[in-house]
């Protein structure tokens, strides 16, 4: 029997996006939880690659996945900024 490549979930460049936004907000919710410098800077990272994967997925014919993973992205961005990191002792 031959094997098949495809999966159930498609990853185009909008739910890639989306996956990313996903483990963003993910990071953002951690770093609220735990305000240390290491989980801010994963955060802040996550957030990038999420913002570098919605450029890609700007180009694909469903923009308003692509504007609402934007809006969310922003939202958790505001919060990551508003987190003030623990002091280590």
């Amino acid at each position: 029997m031959p094997r098949s490549d495809s999966s159930l979930q498609s990853q185009n460049p909008v739910s890639q996006a989306q996956n990313s936004v996903e483990k963003a907000h993910n990071a953002v919710t951690q770093a609220q939880s735990h305000p240390s410098e290491q989980v801010i800077r994963q955060a802040r990272n996550a957030i990038g690659k999420a913002e570098r994967a919605l450029e890609q997925a700007k180009l694909s014919d469903n923009q308003e996945a692509v504007e609402l993973a934007s809006s969310m992205l922003a939202e958790d961005e505001a919060a990551l900024n508003a987190i003030q990191p623990m002091k280590e002792e």
